[in-house]
């Protein structure tokens, strides 16, 4: 039985294209449990990791778990019928530890092989609703999942392209509409999390490594 009553079937047919990471901003584990639990605030995810690595599984992925809100990526909406949602215990700032880590690597390598999807579905909250959310935040090690094939980093680094080109490239990547300061700073949280200043040429490069290694086709399943 699943611990969240709140779920429901996944719209017209959709299936798991996504996995959408999370922090719970939470003051403990078990009050972000209590919450994805609670029929009155109607939010949840089908997992949660604990800091030691204890994961509780909230909703069948299966399901359409309400964890993403308004947002979207590769062009399409509604990425609660699109997703899996995986809240991870954390406050915002700081580190995510290394046995949370870990079990979140073991979690994600089962989702993808049972799903079938790339190492590109895997994203964080704040790249579908730029500007709305900011998890799983600066802290989160994103290079440290594409090592393993469980997300995506840009190669090369260090390449430059020009700044007025970024917003069109993280688009074409997946990143949904929106003026270029909140792109800059959503693809910043993820990518180049203490950088500085107005986008600048690094930023597009990367932006353009990322966009030509996994350009999306936005009328095809993401993966």
């Amino acid at each position: 039985m699943p611990l969240s009553p709140n779920f429901g079937e996944r719209r017209g047919g959709l299936v798991p294209e996504l996995v959408v990471i999370h922090y719970t901003a939470m003051e403990s584990c078990a009050a972000a449990a209590a919450r994805l639990c609670d029929p009155r605030h109607e939010v949840s995810a089908h997992y949660l990791l604990d800091y030691d690595g204890t994961l509780l599984a909230l909703v069948p992925e299966t399901a359409r778990a309400w964890h993403a809100g308004a947002g979207s990526w590769c062009g399409r909406d509604d990425i609660n019928s699109r997703s899996i949602g995986i809240e991870l215990a954390n406050d915002g700032a700081e580190p995510f530890p290394e046995p949370q880590m870990r079990a979140l690597e073991t979690l994600l390598a089962g989702i993808l092989a049972r799903w079938n999807l790339p190492p590109e579905a895997v994203i964080g909250h704040s790249d579908m609703a730029p500007g709305r959310k900011t998890d799983p935040g600066a802290r989160f090690d994103w290079r440290r999942l594409a090592r393993t094939g469980l997300a995506v980093w840009p190669e090369p680094l260090g390449q430059t392209a020009p700044a007025e080109s970024f917003a069109a490239f993280v688009q074409r990547f997946g990143y949904p509409a929106a003026p270029t300061e909140t792109l800059l700073a959503a693809f910043r949280l993820r990518f180049r999390p203490w950088a500085k200043g107005s986008v600048d040429g690094l930023d597009a490069g990367l932006a353009q490594s990322l966009m030509l290694r996994f350009a999306i086709d936005q009328d095809g399943p993401v993966g």
